[in-house]
C-alpha cells in the first residue's frame, strides 16, 4: 500500500506543473457568415480563410489553441464584452470610438473601399457618379462596416444607402438590378469580382477610404494584447504576413506600411498617416438631435409595415378558416399544410425566400423577365411576408371563432331559405368576428414588433435605424432608449384596446 501510495505521488508531482503551466485555449470571435477570404467554409465544411490561418499563427506564437466562436458580425464588440470570446478578428476596422470601447492591437492589413457595379451598368462608372443630380443611386453595405460608415458620411441622402449582413446577398442584389451599387471592402471584392466568381460585375474607379484591420480586446487584457502585438510584428517582420496574404491574392503595395505602423505607438500614429495618405478619417458621430428626423422617418415606415400588412393577414387568415372550415377535403388538406408551414417556420426565413430566394429561380432557369417579376419591391416583400405568416394565426383564431358558434345558428339559417354561403357570411361570420376580436388585437400588436425583422431585408424601420447608427458607440443608448420608447408609445394604446375588448367580449359572453 505504502509502494503504491508512493508512486501516485511521484506521478503527481511529474505531471502536476505541467498540468498547471497549460495555457487556456485562444477564443476568437468571428462570423463565417460574412463569406470569403475572411472566414468561410470549404465544400469540404472546414473553415478557412486568411484569418483563420492568421488565428491558428498567432495561437501557435502564444502557445494557445486557437478556438472560433461564431456570432454576428455586428454584435462581436458586445460579445467580447460579456466574456464569450477572447478576442474578435474579422476584419474589423480602427476608429477611435472603437478603440476606447475595446482597445487594438496594432494593424494587421491595409484595406481600401472598392466600387462594385454591373458590367453592363452605363450610369455608375465612378465614384462621382453616385453623387450626381437625379434619383438617388442604391448603393449596398454590409452593415455596421467603414464602407457604411464612408457611403453614408460622404454622400448623405444623395444616396439610398441600403445594408444587408452579408456579401453575397448584396452582389446578388447588385447582379439582379436591385441594387445600383455596393462598396465593399477590397478583399472580398478581390476575391469575388477580380477573380470572376461574379462575371456579371465589375470594379470601376480606384480604391478609397483606406483603412487599418485590428484585433479587439477587451479593456484590461494588456498582456493578451501586446503578446498578440509581438506576434504581428514578427509576422510583419519575418515575411510570414506577406506570405500569407500572397496565397490569397491579397498583398499589394499598401501593406508595405505595416512595417511602420507596428514600430510606432499604437494608435497615435493612425490619423497621423491617414492625413499623409489623404485617407478618409474615422467619422465623427452624429447628435442624438441630428438623427431626430430620421428616428420619425423610421417610426412612421414601422406604422406603415404594420397597418399594411396585418389587413391582408386577416384577408387570407378567414379566407383560409373558411376553407378549412367548409370546404373540400382537398382544400382543408392543402389549406392545413399552408398554415402548418407558415406556423413551423420562422418569419426571418419566409423574409429571406420572398426576398432573396425566389429572383434566383428565375437565374437559374435563365429567364430575365421570370427574374424581374421575382424582384420584389423590399416593402412589397416585407408586406407580403407579415402578412403570410400572420395569416396563419389569423386563419385558427378565425377557425376557432366559428367554431364557437352554435351549429343551431346555420341550421336556423338553412331553415328560413338562405343558401350555405349567405348563411356563413350573414349570420356565422359575424359572430365569429365578434369573438375572435380580442386575440385579433394582440396578434397586430405581436405584428407591430415583428416588423423589425424587415430590416435584414435593407428597410430603415426603427430597428433598422438602429443597427445603422449602432456603429457610433456614443449614441448606443440614447438611440436604444428612444427606439423602445417609440415602440412602446405605438403598441401601448393598441394593448390597452385589447384587454377593453376582451373585458367586454367576456362580459357579454357571460350573459348569454
Amino acid at each position: 500500500m505504502t509502494r503504491r501510495w508512493s508512486l501516485v505521488l511521484l506521478a503527481a508531482a511529474v505531471v502536476g506543473p505541467a498540468a498547471a503551466q497549460e495555457k487556456p485555449p485562444l477564443r476568437w470571435g468571428g462570423d463565417k457568415n460574412g463569406g470569403a477570404p475572411y472566414i468561410f467554409e470549404d465544400d469540404a465544411g472546414n473553415l478557412v480563410g486568411f484569418e483563420v490561418e492568421f488565428a491558428a499563427y498567432l495561437g501557435a506564437e502564444l502557445g494557445r489553441t486557437p478556438v472560433f466562436v461564431q456570432n454576428q458580425w455586428d454584435n462581436l464588440p458586445q460579445s467580447l464584452a460579456r466574456g464569450e470570446h477572447d478576442v474578435v478578428l474579422n476584419g474589423y476596422e480602427f476608429t477611435q470610438d472603437r478603440h476606447r470601447e475595446t482597445p487594438t492591437t496594432v494593424p494587421y492589413y491595409v484595406y481600401s473601399l472598392r466600387l462594385i457595379t454591373r458590367a453592363d451598368d452605363k450610369d455608375v462608372r465612378s465614384w462621382a457618379d453616385l453623387g450626381r443630380g437625379g434619383p438617388p443611386k442604391s448603393v449596398g453595405v454590409l452593415r455596421g462596416s467603414a464602407a457604411e460608415r464612408y457611403v453614408r458620411d460622404r454622400y448623405g441622402d444623395a444616396v439610398n444607402a441600403v445594408s444587408s449582413e452579408t456579401v453575397t446577398e448584396m452582389l446578388d442584389l447588385v447582379r439582379d438590378g436591385r441594387v445600383d451599387a455596393t462598396v465593399q471592402d477590397a478583399p472580398a471584392a478581390a476575391y469575388y469580382v477580380g477573380e470572376g466568381r461574379y462575371p456579371a460585375l465589375r470594379v470601376v474607379d480606384e480604391p478609397v477610404g483606406s483603412g487599418y484591420y485590428v484585433i479587439l480586446t477587451r479593456p484590461g487584457d494588456d498582456a493578451l494584447r501586446e503578446q498578440l502585438n509581438e506576434a504581428i510584428r514578427k509576422a510583419i517582420r519575418t515575411g510570414k504576413l506577406k506570405e500569407l496574404y500572397t496565397k490569397y491574392r491579397l498583398w499589394n503595395a499598401a501593406q508595405q506600411r505595416l512595417g511602420y505602423l507596428a514600430s510606432q505607438p499604437w494608435p497615435g500614429v493612425a490619423d497621423e498617416l491617414a492625413d499623409v495618405a489623404g485617407e478618409a478619417q474615422p467619422p465623427v458621430a452624429p447628435s442624438f438631435g441630428g438623427i431626430l428626423d430620421k428616428l420619425a422617418w423610421a417610426a412612421g415606415t414601422t406604422l406603415f409595415l404594420a397597418v399594411a400588412s396585418f389587413p391582408l393577414a386577416v384577408l387570407l387568415g378567414v379566407l383560409v378558416a373558411l376553407g378549412r372550415e367548409y370546404g373540400p377535403c382537398p382544400v382543408r388538406a392543402v389549406l392545413g399544410v399552408y398554415v402548418e408551414v407558415l406556423r413551423g417556420t420562422p418569419l426571418l426565413l419566409q423574409l429571406f425566400v420572398i426576398f432573396y430566394l425566389l429572383p434566383q429561380l428565375g437565374v437559374l432557369v435563365g429567364s430575365e423577365w421570370l427574374t424581374g417579376v421575382l424582384s420584389l419591391n423590399k416593402y412589397v416583400a416585407a408586406v407580403l411576408g407579415l402578412g403570410l405568416n400572420y395569416s396563419a394565426a389569423e386563419a385558427e383564431n378565425y377557425r376557432a371563432g366559428l367554431q364557437a358558434v352554435p351549429r343551431g345558428q346555420m341550421e336556423a339559417a338553412l331553415a328560413v331559405g338562405m343558401t350555405p354561403g349567405t348563411a356563413v357570411r350573414r349570420v356565422v361570420l359575424p359572430q365569429a368576428v365578434r369573438v375572435v376580436i380580442p386575440p385579433v388585437t394582440n396578434d397586430f400588436i405581436a405584428l407591430f414588433k415583428d416588423t423589425a425583422v424587415t430590416s435584414t431585408i435593407m428597410i430603415v424601420e426603427l430597428t433598422g435605424l438602429y443597427y445603422q447608427y449602432k456603429i457610433y458607440p456614443s449614441l448606443v443608448l440614447e438611440l436604444a432608449a428612444a427606439v423602445a420608447l417609440l415602440y412602446l408609445l405605438m403598441s401601448y394604446p393598441l394593448a390597452v384596446l385589447a384587454r377593453t375588448l376582451e373585458r367586454r367580449m367576456g362580459s357579454v359572453g357571460g350573459h348569454r
